[in-house]
């Protein structure tokens, strides 16, 4: 059975494997001070930063961190699901539907008009579930990296 869970600050420990293990997967390497930073604000109550955990037995086996921002096409707010992971072991096992459904349900009840996400248009498996889960846009991302000082 799946458990989702609000992580609190003491989960650090079991919610950084899972965050490392996102960016290896994404080809990325975040620094360790922007990891601090990052869970700072998901931690501070006055942050719209937000993550969850998917708990298997009683062990973290999944994440999703997700941000409410405003939006100019409606008065509600748009839950951005910024990050989902789930650990290798326990792939096809539903933890991400489920992280993605808390997601939603906390957007609901926050007021929210919308979850809506990203993924690489080359990671069939998570797009085989998204496109259960939730409608294509058909849009395309177009972003310009600015140098941090």
């Amino acid at each position: 059975m799946i458990e989702i869970i609000a992580l609190e600050d003491w989960h650090r420990l079991e919610w950084l494997p899972l965050w490392k293990g996102y960016q290896r997967f994404y080809e990325v390497d975040i620094d360790d001070g922007t990891t601090a930073e990052t869970w700072r604000r998901l931690m501070d109550p006055a942050e719209p930063m937000f993550v969850l955990g998917a708990l298997r037995d009683g062990v973290l086996v999944g994440i999703v961190q997700f941000i409410f921002h405003r939006s100019t096409w409606t008065t509600g707010d748009y839950a951005y699901l910024q990050d989902l992971f789930t650990a290798p072991d326990a792939r096809g096992a539903g933890v991400g539907r489920a992280l993605i459904a808390a997601v939603r349900d906390r957007a609901r009840a926050e007021g929210a008009s919308r979850v809506y996400w990203l993924t690489r248009e080359d990671n069939a498996t998570a797009i085989a579930l998204y496109e259960k889960v939730a409608l294509p846009t058909g849009f395309i991302q177009f972003r310009i990296d600015l140098p941090q000082e």
